[in-house]
């Protein structure tokens, strides 16, 4: 059973929110701490799965009270809950918080964010390394992105449209911009899947503050073992981002899927960035374990780290309240099949541009796609036409 904790100065608001999780007693055992203080006092003395809290309290507010959390129980899933509109109060509160919802709470809302960030960090064994990527403020960038970000960000010439043409190069920043544009924080209603539309909620104003000022982005060091994989794996990235959009648009047409294909594409390998980031080790012995060609990505990161990285990816992206349908298509983006799917999708977009993008960059390498899955939506013809995608 998950134990919540919730934390609120106004005895009113915790007695309205302990109504109405009265029907989630089954599968949730709840908490309730009248401060800060209180909070902490109470996950010394015993573990919780997510804390939420509102933001405004007295002697320590909301933003200090996760930070506190996020030091002390990393892998505390953590959430604001508030009212509060001041933007400054709302900036401090975005690197110690996953997701920031406001008050009045759409309670079901809330359950649904959370029952589908515990389902993720379920498939995550090892707790040390579930702790890091909850631990985790951003998502590491290519060095050579950042630097181009920040120097188009100091520019007051720099256009949004530019802005967003960045990030769309860049694994790590994107995901940040969705998890900020998924949240209460712009006050935006609805899911958003796509990298426009996500920047432009945010503005470039609040772009370049949160880049700037809060750091809400970050780059990965100068490690030679690792920079070469990093930049293959960025440059595999936006090709099958690239390839998965143009499949959506030649099966679908609407702009929409294809924006969301292109970031689920995008994002597909987000696990990776994590190993890489804290595990390198590791990683580099799955890649060269790999080499050998005797075992599948999946199971040998699973005897290996006790889950894969399609679960590690989707892990993070659950715990920071993007939207289902893109944790789906990269939970499950190596094993389709495993999936309940009655028809195209970012997940058959997803699973078909990786397994191209594959052969792009390895001739020789077979079709890595799930046949029976492309066979079972009736797509196993358009395969030859997608390929010829690649070469145009």
């Amino acid at each position: 059973m998950k134990r919540l904790l919730f934390v609120d100065d106004d005895a009113m608001v915790l007695a309205g929110l302990r109504r109405a999780l009265h029907d989630m007693r089954g599968e949730w055992e709840v908490a309730f701490a009248p401060g800060g203080q209180a909070a902490l006092d109470a996950m010394d003395k015993e573990p919780f799965d997510a804390v939420v809290t509102d933001m405004r309290m007295p002697a320590m507010d909301g933003a200090e009270l996760l930070e506190h959390i996020k030091d002390r129980h990393p892998e505390v899933i953590r959430i604001v809950l508030s009212g509060q509109s001041e933007k400054e109060a709302m900036l401090r509160s975005i690197v110690p918080a996953h997701q920031y919802l406001a008050k009045p709470c759409d309670i079901r809302d809330l359950k649904v964010r959370l029952s589908q960030a515990f389902a993720a960090r379920d498939l995550v064994s090892d707790p040390s390394i579930a702790a890091a990527i909850a631990r985790l403020r951003s998502v590491p960038s290519l060095p050579a992105i950042y630097c181009e970000l920040t120097a188009a960000l100091r520019s007051e010439s720099t256009s949004l449209a530019q802005i967003e043409e960045i990030i769309a190069r860049d694994l790590g920043m994107a995901a940040k911009i969705l998890q900020l544009a998924n949240s209460a924080f712009i006050g935006a209603h609805g899911q958003v899947f796509s990298l426009r539309q996500a920047v432009s909620l945010i503005g470039l104003d609040t772009v370049r503050t949160l880049a700037l000022t809060i750091h809400v982005f970050s780059r990965f060091g100068r490690d030679s073992a690792t920079s070469a994989q990093v930049t293959a794996l960025w440059e595999h990235s936006v090709r099958v981002a690239a390839l998965a959009q143009r499949i959506a648009l030649a099966e679908n047409g609407h702009k929409e899927l294809a924006e969301e294909c292109f970031a689920a594409g995008l994002l597909h390998d987000l696990g990776k960035v994590v190993l890489l980031g804290e595990r390198a080790s590791e990683y580099r012995e799955i890649q060269s374990r790999l080499a050998s060609g005797e075992q599948d990505v999946e199971d040998l990161e699973t005897e290996i780290l006790g889950c894969s990285h399609a679960q590690l990816g989707a892990y993070m992206m659950s715990i920071w309240g993007l939207p289902a349908s893109l944790v789906h298509a990269v939970a499950f983006h190596h094993r389709p099949s495993q999936a309940i799917e009655s028809g195209f999708s970012a997940l058959t977009a997803v699973h078909c541009a990786d397994g191209l993008a594959h052969v792009a960059h390895d001739g020789s390498a077979p079709i890595a796609v799930d046949r029976a899955y492309i066979e079972r939506l009736g797509l196993a013809d358009r395969l030859e036409v997608w390929r010829k995608f690649l070469d145009a």
